[in-house]
């Protein structure tokens, strides 16, 4: 494919931005606490040595300055040993304003 003919295939535009993030599965007992390096309202990119599976259901905190908002995701990519790509898949109404806003602020 020639460069100029790339198409974006996501719903919402990344940001960049370094947002701490809390993931729980069911094969883990601790939660893992990872930093996202892009995020987005549809989900949010994590580098880390250990990956999950594509397919993995996990719960997630999300912490945006000091406030806490909760939400579902699934693994939806993987390269080992890099990272993980993560799509928010139940988030509440006000949750979502909540990241929506902080989304806002990021975007020039």
């Amino acid at each position: 494919m020639p460069a100029g003919d790339f198409k974006e295939r996501r719903r919402y535009p990344r940001v960049k931005a370094a947002v701490p993030l809390e993931l729980r599965h069911s094969a883990g007992a601790a939660p893992l606490r990872v930093t996202a390096n892009e995020i987005s309202a549809g989900g949010c990119y994590i580098e880390t040595m250990f990956t999950l599976d594509v397919g993995t259901r996990v719960a997630m905190v999300i912490w945006l300055d000091n406030e806490k908002i909760t939400a579902k995701g699934v693994v939806a990519t993987r390269y080992p040993q890099v990272g993980n790509g993560i799509e928010i898949v139940q988030i509440s109404p006000d949750d979502r304003a909540k990241l929506e806003a902080y989304l806002g602020k990021l975007r020039p």
